[in-house]
């Protein structure tokens, strides 16, 4: 099953695709669909009969709008690490991000006015369907409720200032999610094996396969859940790969005007372009 959220008059709702057509399921919590209600599983069972959406006529939203957390993982592509100037750590590197730093697929990804190193992270996203704390890893997956596509836009400058990254990756309109969520049924097991590619006004700039994650899905859900319960709508962003603009010789950091897109293998393309923010009042 393939979801998307959005907003019309101020208000959220959801569409479920069939075949090759969007059935509006009209206003309704994105949250509440992706902790899979009885009211959400009924609107699902009668999609056949609902509107078609017209995407022309509403604001797409991520797939969950504000997450309640979302836990970003660093290092966990090995090529990825090597261009970095840290050393593989033995442990899930991880971060947050808040929800005020997103936007969804065709909104302007914002470059800050007081920062020039504006750099993409193309990442599978893991949305979170049940409440979950202490699941072993083999258990881990039964609380995914789909994967999406994140852009982990960073903030070089920012992200070095301290020995953590919070601030460099949160700035406001820099986490593209979306399009889509897409349930687990219509992926491999743990969204393993799919090619991952994000490409900056054409051009390949990162190519991988989520099997080339150092941790997966259900290890970094288990290790998360050592210390922290995960809710129905939290994200993880599971890591990108080598080929980021800092750590190119000159960099390639974003500017206004680019195309960035990132391409999951049967999960779609996130598609964003990058604006400067607007001049302070």
């Amino acid at each position: 099953m393939r979801l998307i959220a959005y907003s019309r008059s101020g208000r959220h709702g959801i569409a479920v695709k069939r075949g090759d057509i969007w059935r509006d399921l009209g206003a309704f919590d994105p949250l509440e669909a992706v902790s899979g209600s009885a009211a959400f599983r009924a609107l699902v069972n009668a999609a056949d009969d609902a509107p078609q959406l017209d995407r022309r006529s509403v604001v797409a939203l991520p797939p969950v709008p504000r997450p309640g957390k979302i836990i970003c993982v660093g290092l966990n592509y090995a090529d990825h690490t090597a261009e970095s100037p840290y050393e593989q750590p033995g442990y899930p590197t991880l971060f947050p991000r808040f929800a005020t730093s997103l936007i969804a697929d065709r909104a302007p990804l914002v470059r800050p006015r007081n920062s020039i190193e504006l750099d993409f992270e193309g990442e599978l996203a893991v949305v979170i369907g049940s409440a979950v704390r202490g699941v072993p890893a083999e258990r881990a997956l039964e609380c995914v409720a789909g994967y999406s596509i994140f852009n982990d836009g960073s903030i070089r400058d920012y992200q070095f200032k301290t020995p953590q990254w919070t601030v460099g990756k949160n700035f406001d309109g820099t986490g593209a999610f979306g399009p889509e969520l897409v349930t687990p049924d219509e992926l491999p097991e743990g969204a393993k094996g799919l090619a991952i590619q994000t490409r900056l006004n054409g051009e390949t700039v990162q190519q991988a396969n989520t099997s080339d994650m150092i941790y997966s899905v259900a290890e970094l859900i288990a290790t998360i859940g050592e210390a922290i319960t995960l809710e129905p709508g939290d994200v993880i962003a599971t890591g990108t790969p080598a080929g980021i603009g800092w750590a190119r010789n000159p960099k390639l950091f974003m500017k206004p005007g680019d195309v960035v897109e990132v391409e999951i293998e049967g999960i779609g393309i996130l598609h964003n372009t990058v604006e400067d923010e607007a001049s302070a009042a």
